[in-house]
């Protein structure tokens, strides 16, 4: 797990649990195969709970790992699995 993720956990009161409810939850909304840092890709899903999550992961590497962790918001996100206008 990156710095950027750790701190927007804390950030957004999101636990790790939460993280591992929406990779068992989720399926892809957007794949980076050529992001200059390496490919990945986000991943919506909901937690036991309800609350949805982003969660954006490597998917080149042998492990998995988690680059950030949002809760998606308007405006730009007006569903969680719909993105608005790009900011």
């Amino acid at each position: 797990m990156t710095a950027h993720a750790q701190a927007e956990m804390v950030e957004e009161e999101i636990a790790l649990d939460e993280i591992l409810q929406t990779l068992n939850s989720g399926r892809v909304l957007e794949s980076y195969p050529e992001h200059r840092r390496g490919a990945s890709c986000l991943i919506g899903g909901y937690t036991a709970a309800g609350r949805p999550l982003h969660v954006v992961c490597t998917t080149a590497r042998p492990v998995l790992i988690i680059i950030t962790v949002y809760e998606p918001k308007p405006p730009k996100w007006p569903t969680p699995e719909e993105r608005g206008l790009r900011l």
